[in-house]
């Protein structure tokens, strides 16, 4: 049986140009699937989970057409690849909602760290227990997948000398989050963290992977992946999500499976060693992605990300042919050996291209793509 899956798009808006532009809340006053980020140069629009990987993907392609539909409506303008402002202007917060308290709260406390553009993966996990457990591997997985969705090279016009930029400055809160050993682990820790301001609200935990429902801490179904750039290719993002979707049936079926029982290292304090682990690697993909060299939570050896991730689709592989997806897990490949976005953008720019050329042609691929993809595969299928 296969697992839901939804997603959380967060994309920019502007010009053919690569200027970014904030239009979100015309967006929304219009839009009825689309909602506002506290500043107004992105969007976001939430899938509904499904199981199905082609339905999924029609979901995926349909808002975006609609936004772009619209986004001609009012005038030359359109959806902006990448994870952060390529072309600028990182030195302004554009509020989209003046008068919401927790704006406010954002842009003093953040700035413009958090105006970044990003895939954020929920997975179907109705056991409280089985989710914590697989929380706990993806987090130790989790630089694996940034490695894979990598798009943020630049900021202001210029290369960072990261390969995800958006990740190695996005404010992680709070700073220390536990490797949560239970249910109730997770609630008492919720409750401190509320207590003592470390966390705002209940959705204030910014963390690469988190445990997510309609009732947190209390009530949840669903393992939340944030870590991803943003994958503006849905094929792509399909697969990343495949590749995930297989580890986590894997896991299912070989309970032992979890950081803090198959870990070879210390013992003394593992789960503390493990966060360690996991916090360096995400800083190491977030420069290097898939050439990153990091450490294996298993046994503690060396292994680049792209080794690892190669290891992983042979291990996974079996699971997703065994219920039926594994054809969409074959564009992982693609990406190991062409490599990210990310790496694709230096790529060109190392060949001569300015950026401003390099953000101008995604725009032009990117809707090209969507609109094959769209005529191709979602004519049939009815997309509530």
């Amino acid at each position: 049986m296969l697992l839901s899956k939804g997603f959380e798009v967060e994309m920019y808006t502007g010009t053919p140009q690569g200027e970014i532009v904030g239009l979100s809340d015309k967006i929304v006053k219009s839009l009825d699937c689309f909602v506002r980020e506290p500043d107004s140069r992105n969007v976001e629009y939430t899938t509904a989970p499904y199981t199905n990987y082609e339905r999924i993907l029609c979901a995926l392609l349909k808002p975006r057409q609609k936004l772009r539909h619209y986004l001609n409506s009012l005038g030359d303008y359109t959806i902006i690849p990448g994870s952060t402002l390529s072309l600028g202007t990182s030195d302004r917060f554009f509020r989209s909602d003046p008068n919401n308290p927790y704006h406010s709260y954002i842009e003093q406390t953040y700035g413009t760290n958090v105006v970044t553009a990003s895939i954020h993966i929920n997975i179907g996990i109705s056991d409280p227990e089985l989710l914590m457990q697989a929380c706990r591997l993806i987090r130790l997985e989790a630089p694996l997948y940034l490695a894979l969705s990598a798009s943020s090279p630049f900021i202001d016009g210029k290369v960072t000398g990261y390969h995800s930029t958006r990740w190695q400055m996005f404010p992680k809160t709070p700073t220390h989050v536990p490797l949560f050993t239970s249910h109730q682990h997770f609630i008492q820790w919720t409750e401190e963290q509320l207590k003592i301001g470390t966390m705002r609200n209940v959705r204030h935990l910014w963390s690469s992977v988190r445990p997510n429902g309609d009732c947190r801490p209390y009530k949840l179904n669903r393992l939340e992946m944030r870590i991803c750039d943003l994958i503006i290719d849905p094929v792509a993002l399909l697969a990343i999500t495949a590749l995930l979707e297989a580890r986590l049936h894997q896991m299912m079926e070989q309970p032992g499976l979890d950081p803090l029982k198959q870990s070879s290292l210390d013992r003394g304090n593992l789960a503390e060693e493990l966060i360690a682990i996991a916090d360096k690697n995400e800083l190491l993909v977030a420069r290097d992605s898939l050439d990153a060299e990091l450490i294996h939570w298993q046994d503690g050896r060396k292994i680049t990300a792209r080794n690892w991730i190669e290891e992983l689709y042979q291990e996974v592989f079996p699971f997703a042919k065994q219920r039926g997806y594994s054809c969409f897990l074959l564009p992982i490949k693609k990406i190991l050996r062409s490599g990210n976005t990310a790496q694709q953008w230096l790529k060109m720019h190392e060949q001569g291209q300015d950026i401003p050329a390099i953000i101008q042609q995604a725009v032009r691929t990117t809707a090209q793509q969507e609109k094959d993809l769209e005529s191709k595969l979602c004519q049939p299928i009815l997309v509530a």
